[in-house]
């Protein structure tokens, strides 16, 4: 079905701006939020950082993206910025920031270039921000509108730092439902290379506060109950190495395999019985748990950030206090042991993820932040 076709309104040209060079959930947004935008007529282009994954993503995928080079907060990244801005900034209707970096060198060099669109940011997390008044200067001055991608969050913003709700949207992030959906769990194992074991899995970044430090000391204790069981880990990340040991330290290397980073990642999702994500911070409504949800799986995850947003405790999954390995252990458990339980619950994760979690929610949903944003500083 289309969607906002140019015909019927202008075509939009948008500016992301990202400074990240790491690769998770936000980088993947934005090029979902890119590529649709783009298959619906608007004008879009990528700027980051000329090492950074979503570089090379962008081009892998085709999406317009200009290399500068923002990592830091710099006066070198400043000037990139300002140089890139002062030469381009007429070339488009809004700019869309993502990190704090980007937001603060588009806000300062926007300062002294003529022609700035206004500017919409993005809060893909839920770590807390400070309530300086060179802050409140950049959300609530140099931004024109707030995004986050749960309501949790906006209502933090709103509590914590007193932003207006009235400037601030929630937009979760939409995934393709072409692309995750369930499929035969035995064929896909398979074809994976993975034994014919129920299968226990998540799909993370592998950074502290996923949660997997949590997990393989929950894993060593429940494969003693469930010795037929395998934990398939997807994704890469700075803990790699520490969490490879973790699992030699535990004497549970012959039930876990890591799998790094995965282009094919429904295929995986597909091979799972159960997913889990026991994550202690920093999250919105994570990508990899809306996706296990496409797929049919049924969910064990925390009540960080806006997951219960996402996951309806004791219907879609079970939802335990962050960091509480007991809890985490007597869910996954619970699931492990009851099939039945396990495929009810999957049904109930397919119906809300259909209903819920379609990408054109959220090209929808930011196709009018965008317009308001504009006609505001018409």
């Amino acid at each position: 079905m289309s969607h906002d076709p140019p015909s019927a309104a202008r075509a939009l040209r948008i500016l992301h701006t990202e400074s990240s060079c790491g690769w998770g959930g936000q980088e993947i947004r934005i090029l979902t939020e890119a590529a649709g935008m783009i298959a619906r007529g608007h004008q879009v282009t990528i700027l980051a950082c000329p090492d950074s994954n979503i570089h090379k993503a962008a081009l892998q995928r085709g999406i317009p993206v200009v290399a500068v080079p923002i990592f830091k907060k710099r006066l070198g990244a400043l000037w990139a910025m300002r140089r890139y801005l002062a030469r381009h900034a007429q070339d488009f209707d809004v700019i869309n920031t993502h990190s704090s970096t980007d937001a603060w060198l588009v806000a300062l060099a926007g300062l002294s270039v003529y022609g700035m669109p206004p500017v919409v940011r993005t809060r893909h997390v839920s770590t807390a921000i400070n309530n300086s008044p060179f802050t409140r200067w950049l959300y609530l001055e140099a931004t024109r509108h707030i995004v986050t991608t749960g309501e949790q969050l906006r209502q933090t913003l709103h509590r914590d730092n007193g932003y207006p709700l009235a400037r601030m949207v929630s937009i979760p992030t939409g995934i393709d439902l072409d692309r995750y959906r369930p499929g035969d769990r035995a064929a896909r194992r398979a074809g994976l290379g993975l034994p014919e074991r129920p299968t226990l899995g998540i799909v993370a970044t592998l950074r502290s506060w996923k949660g997997h430090g949590d997990l393989l000391p929950v894993w060593a204790r429940l494969r003693e109950r469930f010795a037929d069981w395998q934990l398939v880990i997807c994704g890469d990340g700075p803990q790699r190495d520490n969490l490879e040991r973790q699992v030699a330290e535990l004497g549970i290397a012959d039930s876990v395999r890591f799998v790094g980073n995965r282009e094919d990642v429904e295929q995986w999702l597909q091979a799972f019985d159960l997913f889990t994500l026991p994550s202690y911070g920093n999250e919105g409504v994570p990508q990899g748990l809306m996706q296990a949800m496409a797929s049919g799986l049924p969910v064990v995850s925390t009540t960080v950030g806006a997951i219960a947003e996402a996951v309806v405790d004791g219907e879609s999954g079970f939802l335990v206090a962050p960091r509480e390995l007991d809890q985490i252990e007597a869910a996954l458990a619970r699931l492990m042991g009851d099939a039945g339980l396990r495929e009810q619950m999957a049904a109930s994760a397919l119906t809300r993820a259909q209903a819920r979690f379609g990408s054109d929610h959220m090209l929808d949903a930011m196709t009018e932040v965008f317009r308001a944003a504009i006609k505001a500083g018409a």
